[in-house]
């Protein structure tokens, strides 16, 4: 008895001096980004240790004993604010909110660290994820330092459910294409750089100029409404602090290349990647090209890279600011690839085109970004401009069978291919946000961006034995069926287009705690795209004969010197003439070039309605409806008459977005919604693009599809930098467009509203987890030791219904019949893999105040996905699944040096393609192990 009445008497004791203290709690906000909370900073009682550092949603709290304090708010690299006669009661909660702003006067390395913590750090955007209603997923500067990412493209790889088409910057959301996303910077749409393609290749975005990358897989109303995979947000640098000035500089080598005797490109395009070339004033008449047809050897095929960047920002009064933000930089890089390439096998495995292949690739990327920011008082203007240069140089060579029934059927045939491909953006924005009282807030934005695209002077030619039944002997053309496989091409895409987005927000109903519960949206997008497309090709037209008479074709000596074939001398032999699709030199309208062009607007309006029913419900609900014009006309090699064709539609677009708070870390989420599909310019255009193994021409029958989503969500946030979630989706698409081969006996390319309904449906696992982390004092300082580690899955499955009589019926009726026999009834969606892997492990330890080592080592998996449908009783085309992994090192010598190490690619994996039914590899080559070296020097 005496045992328990003295652990009453303590309780009791315990309890009375916790009741003779008070509470001391409120939000920090951050100035810069327009108030909004601002995580992990400091709140104290000046002259004591007694405080805490704000949550998540920048609340904090803590208890003192009765008395009247100084309270101290500080941050790294924002104003210290002091707040004096802060009077605490004993068991009374005294609320303290307060607004940091930044510093003008700490030193660079702090204001270093603030930009990295608060705008583009792991756990400031987890803050973000956790707050948001919708279901979403970014990734900051940050963690694309710490794995060594350098493009866009890349950076998606590493978020759940996203993979990359090797060899572009195309990536599959969820198992859903390009057709099926959508590319903002700022917010504001970009066009795309290559005809074939809805979006823009994110893989000429250097990770130089990101701030983070939102990726929206759920639908809101302020989303154009055509997509059904993620509408990916690239948000811009935005820099706050004194100045800085950083030089960076790099060199490696792939290993493939460099395990070459020789690498060869082509005559024409220099170094930069600014190169340009038009075709000759009287192409037919003689010959008037100047650049070779041979290939030139290059000396020292190493990767360079260079980058300068630099920022300020300056303070007028109290209340106004200016900054800005500036980056340049060049990238290069070689490949080397060797391996098999086919064309499609018939249903009994007998491939018409078959070779060994060669391919030699040189590749820039040129980015220039300047940015300038002012605020006053609510109100926040913005500049962005963009400019990006980026070429593709690449020397193919083709050795085998081109035809397997009559063209060097027996093998000895050569193709050669030099490429030069150019793209050049402009990116151009004005951005402002003012708030207006308590209440009211508006947002708008204008952009004009222009992309050019260039093929100038793309040179093919194509040797066969002279003696068919001799393939290893002398070669030459007298044997070559078409006018075009010797040809030298030329195209031009200028794509304009003018955007805007306003929208004003009003926040209602203020309850006791002085926030509000809800808020209403309404706005205003659109945009208006012009395209326009032109190419010549002019086609070396190998004379057999001349009225009757047989003219006598020269063996070729050596097969990389054609210009000792295609020249003045030989055309006026008579051996060869000049002309085009249209005719030759007496033909009037024979330079009159291939084209498309039109244009695309879309309108839209939009309401939202945000509610929290309760602290732990909040629900999103709100509609869009847009009007869709989309117009087009040609006059091609297919339909060189031309043609027009043009639809309109007015879409309406509901979505529903809610969110159940479980506690203090753990949220529901749900979102479903409408939208919809459009078809490309290029896929409605009868225009043949011709590639080495395939050939792919438009469909102007073409209609959009209707897509409808579901999402559920469960998240988990242990700690401010880690996550678990667990995520299911599910899509119905109605009308899905499909690439598929053409029942013909040419097997080119097309694309067809292949059935009636596609599905896809899955689950997504992130899991985020400091292993262990450490700190020792040393001096006035406390070093850190942290291993972490990330892993994120998906499973996917996908469906679709494949059904020839709708499209010969809906073709036909449109006056562009096309025949497709499907080899199945039914099939996954092309570019859709089952299983989806990304982990990553990471170490940092720092051994002074300016001095830290830190080691990543990622990977990356996708399992086999499907290229383009089978048709004809031919099976799939099927990617073959492959695992990368990589490893990245940086070492920070002191506040100013940092050396960086990266080996990416290490396992080296076999990249193949083959086609199911007949288990025939169609294409198989190795991509190389790329190193690099970086040093960087901070000002």
């Amino acid at each position: 008895m005496k045992k328990i009445l003295t652990v009453i008497f303590l309780l009791l004791t315990i309890t009375i001096i916790g009741q003779t203290k008070g509470t001391i709690s409120g939000t920090v906000y951050d100035k810069e980004v327009n108030n909004e909370p601002l995580p992990f900073a400091n709140v104290f009682i000046k002259g004591t240790s007694i405080g805490t550092t704000t949550e998540f949603e920048g609340t904090y709290t803590f208890q003192a004993e009765p008395g009247t304090y100084t309270l101290v708010f500080s941050f790294i690299g924002y104003k210290t604010v002091e707040v004096p006669n802060v009077i605490v009661k004993s068991g009374e909660t005294v609320i303290i909110n307060q607004i940091l702003s930044a510093s003008e006067g700490v030193s660079l390395s702090e204001i270093q660290i603030t930009a990295t913590a608060n705008k583009e750090s792991e756990s400031a955007l987890l803050t973000e994820q956790k707050k948001a209603v919708a279901i979403e997923q970014k990734i900051g500067a940050q963690e694309l330092s710490r794995k060594g990412v350098s493009d866009v493209a890349t950076a998606l790889t590493k978020t759940t459910g996203i993979s990359k088409q090797e060899g572009s910057g195309g990536v599959f959301v969820r198992g859903l294409g390009d057709r099926y996303n959508v590319t903002t910077l700022n917010g504001l749409p970009l066009p795309s750089n290559n005809p074939s393609k809805k979006n823009i290749d994110l893989d000429i975005f250097s990770t130089d100029i990101v701030e983070y990358i939102s990726i929206d897989k759920t639908y809101n109303t302020k989303n154009y409404g055509d997509f059904a995979g993620a509408n990916v947000n690239i948000a811009s640098k935005n820099y706050k602090g004194n100045g800085f000035l950083e030089i960076g500089i790099g060199t490696g080598a792939n290993i493939e290349v460099i395990s070459q005797n020789n690498f060869y490109l082509n005559d024409g395009p220099n170094f930069s990647g600014f190169y340009n070339k038009n075709h000759p004033k009287f192409p037919l008449s003689n010959y008037n090209f100047t650049t070779s047809w041979n290939r030139e050897k290059v000396n020292s095929p190493i990767n360079i890279s260079a980058s300068l960047k630099g920022g300020d920002s300056y303070t007028f009064g109290e209340d106004s600011k200016i900054s800005f933000f500036t980056v340049a930089s060049f990238d290069n890089g070689y490949k080397f690839r060797e391996g098999i390439s086919k064309g499609s096998t018939s249903p009994y495995g007998l491939t018409a085109k078959e070779f060994d292949f060669t391919s030699y690739e040189y590749n820039t990327n040129s980015t220039v970004m300047g940015n300038i920011a002012f605020s006053n008082q609510g109100t926040t203007l913005k500049y962005n401009t963009l400019f990006i240069n980026t070429s593709s140089q690449k020397q193919q060579e083709y050795d085998g069978i081109i035809d397997v029934f009559d063209y060097a059927s027996n093998g000895g045939g050569l193709i050669q291919r030099s490429t030069f491909e150019k793209t050049a953006l402009f990116v151009n924005q004005l951005l402002g946000n003012h708030k207006i009282k308590e209440r009211f807030e508006a947002d708008w934005g204008i952009s004009y961006n222009t992309v050019k695209n260039d093929v100038p002077n793309r040179r093919q030619t194509t040797l066969s034995p002279d003696n068919p039944n001799e393939p290893e002997g002398p070669k030459s053309f007298k044997n070559v069926l078409s006018t075009s496989d010797n040809h030298r091409f030329y195209h031009e895409l200028t794509e304009d287009e003018l955007a805007a987005n306003i929208s004003g927000t009003y926040k209602f109903d203020e309850n006791e705690e002085e926030e509000f519960n809800g808020k209403v949206t309404v706005g205003y997008s659109g945009k208006i795209k012009n395209i326009n497309f032109e190419a010549i090709q002019f086609n070396f037209d190998i004379l057999i004969n001349n009225n009757g008479t047989p003219i006598n074709q020269p063996t070729i000596e050596d097969v990389y010197n054609l210009d000792a074939y295609f020249n003045q001398e030989n055309f006026n032999a008579g051996l060869f003439k000049i002309n085009t699709f249209r005719g030759g030199a007496n033909v009037p309208i024979a330079l009159d070039p291939q084209t498309y062009e039109g244009n695309q607007d879309i309108h839209a309006a939009f309401v939202s309605f945000e509610y929290s029913f309760s602290p732990k419900l909040i629900v999103v609900a709100g509609v869009r409806a847009e009007e869709i014009t989309q117009f087009i006309k040609w006059s091609t090699a297919l339909d060189p008459e031309g043609g027009e064709s043009e639809f309109n539609t007015t879409e309406i677009l509901p979505m529903l977005s809610l969110k159940y708070k479980l506690n203090d870390k753990q949220n529901l989420k749900f979102a479903a919604s409408k939208t919809y599909t459009l078809p490309q310019f290029k896929e409605r255009a009868p225009f043949l693009y011709d590639e080495i193994t395939q050939t792919s021409f438009g469909n102007p029958t073409l209609y959009a599809s209707k897509d409808y989503n579901a999402d559920f969500k469960w998240e988990l946030f242990p700690k401010s930098n880690e996550i678990i979630s667990l995520g299911a989706f599910g899509k119905y698409i109605q009308d899905p467009i499909n690439e598929f081969t053409v029942n013909s006996a040419s097997n080119d390319v097309s694309y067809v509203n292949s059935g009636d309904y596609a599905v896809a449906y899955g689950v997504e696992l992130e899991y985020r987890k400091g292993v262990f982390e450490s700190e020792i004092e040393k001096g006035d300082d406390f070093l850190k030791s942290t291993l972490s580690i990330g892993f994120n899955a998906s499973y996917m499955n996908t469906n679709q219904k494949l059904d020839d009589e709708k499209v010969l019926k809906e073709t036909t009726e449109a006056g562009f019949p096309l025949s497709t026999f499907f080899t199945n009834d039914e099939d996954k969606l092309t570019g859709a893999s089952d299983l989806l892997l990304n982990a990553d492990i990471s170490f940092f330890k720092e051994y002074a105040a300016d001095k830290n080592l830190l080691s990543t080592l990622t990977f990356n998996y996708f399992s086999d996905r499907v290229y383009a449908l089978g048709t004809q009783g031919k099976g799939n085309l099927v990617e073959k699944g492959v695992g990368s992994l990589d490893f990245i090192t940086k070492y920070q010598m002191n506040k100013n040096l940092t050396i960086g190490i990266t080996a990416k690619n290490i396992l080296n994996p076999t990249i193949k393609r083959f086609q199911e039914t007949q288990d025939v590899t169609v294409s198989s080559y190795k991509a190389g192990i790329s190193t690099k070296l970086s040093i960087s020097y901070n000002f």
